[in-house]
């Protein structure tokens, strides 16, 4: 395997959030949960949310009839659902990944400052600029990025594909030209032997994690065993018990026999975990402090923007308030992000089945 790290690419220095829910602004949101509930009936919506929101959204999710999961199901399921309107909570690449599979119907955010730092890591201009560089590189985007990047990118991928998109490119003599995050990317080269020419982003949250401190843990629990998400670190990951995909580690801890588990990956997993696992014990894996932003835990700071309140005003507005929580995607941007999309939809199915054909 060889990763090289692309370099001469402007990255955020650090990154802000306009608004952070004290203990007190929760406990008043959660009061409005049978509002949020009868606005999603009332309005006929779709809410689909990722295993990163808060708990309480996850439960309205499931209390009517919506969607809890990874972001590109989030995007099919709002595609294959009759619903007209979806709600989506999550980040805004998450938005536009829903509305690019569903132009015809009305996608709202709770709060559109939700960000990702892997999406505001990757830039379309700089991209452009790493493609006319590697002209015969495949471009590979995780769906942690924007339309416009996706709309650039000639596969996107889940890390629950990566690896194997990894192998199936190498088998064809493919380089790759992967954005945008730097560890997802060294352990597809890692694992799949490709060459990798690797954007240097990083999630804010997994890059967070400290190998060290979770070597003590694992040491202070030594039944336990540690999850990983590949975003992370890859001393941390070379700790881990199982890597995978949030839906993966999920997987994992049902069929497993353990009875705890260090997690490695954003904190809202817990409520799924624990659903799904009411007799054994979930703990957060230590996170060590980062210059661009400190976090005291494992917690998405834009996830965290998500709020019943901001669902019911995204549902009950209308003018120029509704525009505020509308995604929209220029047409030339949604079909071109649809193509690399629909490919990756196509890859996963032939995976599953077995049977990947040289053609896709």
């Amino acid at each position: 395997m060889s990763v090289i790290m692309l370099k001469d690419i402007a990255m955020p220095k650090e990154f802000e959030v306009s608004h952070k829910f004290t203990a007190q602004e929760l406990e008043e949101d959660s009061r409005l949960f049978d509002q949020a509930k009868e606005a999603i009936l009332k309005h006929d919506a779709l809410l689909i949310a990722h295993y990163y929101t808060h708990p309480t959204i996850q439960r309205l999710a499931e209390e009517t009839g919506g969607f809890i999961g990874d972001s590109l199901e989030m995007a099919r399921v709002g595609m294959e659902s009759p619903k007209k309107t979806i709600v989506v909570a999550g980040v805004r690449f998450m938005g536009e990944s829903a509305k690019i599979l569903s132009p015809e119907k009305t996608v709202l955010m709770p709060d559109m400052s939700a960000e990702c730092s892997l999406d505001l890591c990757c830039k379309g201009s700089e991209l452009k600029r790493m493609k006319e560089a590697h002209p015969n590189a495949t471009v590979v985007a995780y769906a942690n990025t924007s339309a416009e990047v996706k709309a650039m990118s000639d596969w996107i991928v889940t890390s629950s594909t990566a690896v194997e998109l990894g192998k199936y490119l190498k088998a064809r003599g493919e380089e790759i030209l992967w954005v945008p995050d730097r560890h997802l990317g060294g352990y597809i080269a890692d694992n799949s032997e490709s060459t990798v020419y690797t954007w240097p982003g990083r999630c804010i949250v997994h890059d967070s994690f400290e190998a060290a401190a979770i070597a003590q843990q694992k040491k202070d629990m030594p039944d336990a065993k540690l999850l990983v998400h590949p975003e992370s670190p890859a001393d941390v990951v070379a700790l881990a018990d199982k890597v995978g995909s949030t839906s993966q580690l999920l997987a994992f801890t049902k069929t497993d026999s353990a009875k705890t588990y260090i997690v490695a990956t954003e904190r809202g997993i817990f409520y799924k975990m624990k659903q799904a696992n009411p007799d054994k014990n979930f703990v957060e894996a230590a996170v060590a402090q980062r210059a661009e932003m400190p976090l005291d835990n494992a917690e998405c700071p834009w996830m965290a923007l998500n709020s019943l309140g901001k669902i019911i005003s995204a549902l009950e507005s209308t003018g120029a308030e509704r525009d505020k929580h509308t995604i929209e995607v220029a047409d030339d941007v949604r079909v071109n992000a649809l193509k690399p999309l629909d490919r990756l939809l196509r890859f996963a199915e032939a995976l599953k089945k077995g049977d990947l054909p040289n053609d896709l």
